[in-house]
């Protein structure tokens, strides 16, 4: 099925939507550092200022040569400044500002050589990413049209026919990697260092007069580029490159509490039973736990409900974000944005108090952004929620009584069951899953990927098992009168369906039908 490439981050509008989004990354795996990729441009090192304050462990700063063989023309042509100019304005804005000792700064962009690596280093970075060098050294050639499905080498494709063709050995990319360290170590001697963190953020050493001196070069001005704050006799205890790690302040998180409580059945698998209160400072709950529990029991987690966890009160964001199998978050009161980002198998239940004083199917229960990325796992929610639900959804199903605009934005499967009003937008670059809206108005949908299909026996029955279990879970009013009377009731519901996603389904169903193979139907199905 299509997808989009880059793919749009919904989930980031602000820089303090980043530093949210680093929390989650931080909380999913403590362990792990955290990157944040920025384009160099004019203005880099401010944003890279914000990273940093933002808690990312590392900031790559990427040249305007880069980029993946499926970008736009657009962004390959016209993005971007080279990555020295970047670099350099963000070495210096981070020192400016006492923020370059708890950051890593990385530099990629058509890196191919020991002299790159040399020179980014001395005007700033600590790591260096190289991706189009080994990819030619792997066999690419360059063709671009990875998006296509057609790399005439096998790299770019998931076409069987076209993956035999791939030549590439570890060992071509080892052999690249072993010549570009050896002229690193050549350049370094050169200049009179013994590490290459002696060379980082040394400008001083660059010597350009040979460069300004070429008849292209007259009038031109390098010292900008070449800047240190502070002088060149800067303070030698300014540090120039990474010396301390961030402080993500997880010692703080409701989780290490939850991780505590739950030692039964993160040791053993016994079944925990937890009632506790939350606050809107609570940020990421159950995240953590989540990390503890599959780094413990692997990807496949627990049964359900091993872990089930209600919460009273108001949550903050990213409530439940990447869950796994095994864990049931039942909420007792609303939560902000991010709800279940991510969620990997998990489950979660919010609901309003039973003392509130408002029509549940009438109000909003949680923010924006909720099932964002979700991959397996199932969410009820009693009550209305806000913009972009269950966009990039690509496996749980989530059950609701009201969605914001843009719902199902460039889902990619799971199952979404809609009871009440839907925003403007619904389904836009949808290639995969279904949706079902109660009361269905065209006029919201985005036709452009989806048709409206009537229900078969396989809808009718999901749907009356969702609706039960909303019920059950949330104690739903608007469940309630639906099940009252569910064959009238279900009638009402309308199928929203992503075309290619329904051609891939029913050359599969026609390819067991026959006895053919799955695999070579859905490529045929897949290219026309």
């Amino acid at each position: 099925m299509g997808l989009i490439s880059p793919p749009p981050h919904h989930d980031i509008y602000s820089i303090e939507d980043i530093k949210q989004l680093i929390h989650d990354l931080k909380n999913a795996n403590p362990k792990a550092r955290v990157h944040v990729k920025l384009v160099s441009e004019v203005g880099v090192g401010t944003v890279a200022a914000g990273v940093a304050k933002a808690y990312s462990d590392v900031v790559l700063i990427s040249g305007h040569d880069g980029g993946t063989g499926a970008s736009p023309l657009s962004s390959i042509k016209h993005a971007g400044t080279p990555w020295e100019l970047g670099l350099a304005e963000t070495q210096q804005t981070l020192i400016a500002n006492k923020l370059r000792d708890r950051i890593v700064v990385q530099a990629d962009g058509q890196l191919k050589t020991g002299r790159d690596v040399v020179i980014a280093a001395l005007l700033g970075a600590e790591e260096f990413g190289f991706a189009t060098a080994p990819l030619v050294v792997s066999g690419c050639i360059m063709m671009r049209v990875c998006h296509l499905d057609t790399c005439p080498v096998g790299v770019a494709t998931q076409n069987p026919a076209l993956r035999a063709k791939f030549a590439g050995k570890p060992e071509f990319v080892v052999n690249f990697f072993e010549f570009v360290a050896q002229e690193v170590r050549e350049y370094l001697a050169a200049i009179g260092f013994r590490t290459l963190e002696e060379a980082v953020g040394r400008t001083e050493m660059l010597d350009t007069r040979h460069a300004v001196r070429h008849w292209k070069a007259a009038g031109l001005d390098l010292s900008p580029i070449l800047h240190v704050p502070g002088g060149d006799e800067a303070d030698r205890d300014t540090p120039r490159h990474c010396v301390r790690e961030q402080d993500h302040g997880l010692d703080k998180a409701l989780d290490n509490t939850l991780i505590q409580l739950s030692e039964g059945a993160l040791n053993a698998g016994e079944r925990v039973r937890l009632d506790l209160p939350v606050r809107n400072v609570n940020r990421t709950v159950g995240t953590m736990l989540g990390y503890e529990l599959t780094r413990r029991w692997g990807g496949a987690g627990l049964t359900d409900d091993t872990i089930a966890i209600t919460l009273t009160g108001t949550a903050g964001q990213s409530f439940g974000a990447f869950v796994p199998k095994g864990i049931t978050l039942r909420l007792i009161g609303d939560a902000n944005d991010y709800v279940g980002k991510g969620l990997s198998g998990g489950r979660i239940v919010v609901r309003p108090h039973p003392g509130a004083q408002f029509t549940a199917e009438q109000n909003i229960i949680a923010g924006n952004v909720i099932l964002y990325g979700a991959t397996s796992g199932e969410t009820f929610l009693r009550g209305i929620v806000g913009e972009r639900f269950c966009v990039r959804n690509s496996g749980a199903l989530a059950v609701v009584e009201g969605v914001g605009d843009h719902g199902c934005e460039y889902m990619t499967g799971g199952r979404v069951v809609v009871l009440g009003p839907t925003g403007r937008n619904f389904a836009a670059g949808m290639s995969g899953g279904v949706a079902y809206l109660l009361d269905l108005d065209p006029r919201r949908i985005n036709p452009e990927m989806v048709d409206l299909d009537p229900l078969d026996d396989d809808d009718r029955e999901f749907l009356a098992d969702a609706v039960t279990r909303h019920h059950t879970e949330t104690g739903s009013a608007v469940a309630h009168a639906l099940l009252a009377d569910w064959d009238a009731s279900v009638g009402r519901f309308g199928k929203v369906m992503p075309k290619d996603f329904k051609r891939v389904l029913a050359a599969r169903a026609a390819a067991q039908r026959d006895g053919r193979d799955v695999n070579e139907a859905i490529m045929e199905a897949a290219h026309g």
